[in-house]
């Protein structure tokens, strides 16, 4: 008995080949070259924050940004808040970002409902497939008891 996962006869010849390398060859170099020519961009050298080499102390709680300091501050983009630290070694007051403890909250209740709204759906999808197996399966008993 033979088996039908075979490859195709035209699958394997050369031309075919050709083109599936050369396909493969400009998708892996088309993939590399974008990670080398990002790696090419990060290369340039930033100020780096002092926060992240030396001891710092908050002087402002986390707070969110205005309209302005969200365009203009690079700290706001990633979280929507920042705080102000101070660098000790430094001396220098710069901005940080930092996550808010109401947003974490929110999120955390928005997932809560969004958990117990799947547990909900999935629940009931359950017990209707279930009735629904239910009434096949005495279906078919009652269609064998009317046979015999």
């Amino acid at each position: 008995m033979e088996s039908e996962c075979r490859v195709p006869v035209a699958c394997c010849r050369p031309r075919v080949l050709v083109l599936h390398a050369l396909f493969w060859g400009l998708v892996s170099l088309r993939v590399f070259g974008s990670s080398l020519l990002s790696e090419d961009r990060a290369t340039v050298k930033q100020q780096t924050p002092c926060w992240l080499l030396e001891e710092f102390v908050v002087t402002a709680v986390c707070s969110q940004c205005n309209a302005f300091q969200t365009t203009s501050w690079s700290s706001c983009l990633p979280t929507g808040y920042v705080e102000r630290v101070n660098c000790t070694r430094s001396n220098k007051d710069e901005y940080k970002s930092c996550r808010s403890a109401l947003l974490e909250e929110r999120l955390f209740w928005k997932f809560e409902a969004a958990m117990l709204a799947l547990t909900a759906s999935s629940s009931v999808l359950v017990v209707l497939r279930q009735r629904w197996l239910d009434r096949l399966a005495s279906e078919k008993v009652r269609r064998q008891i009317e046979s015999i």
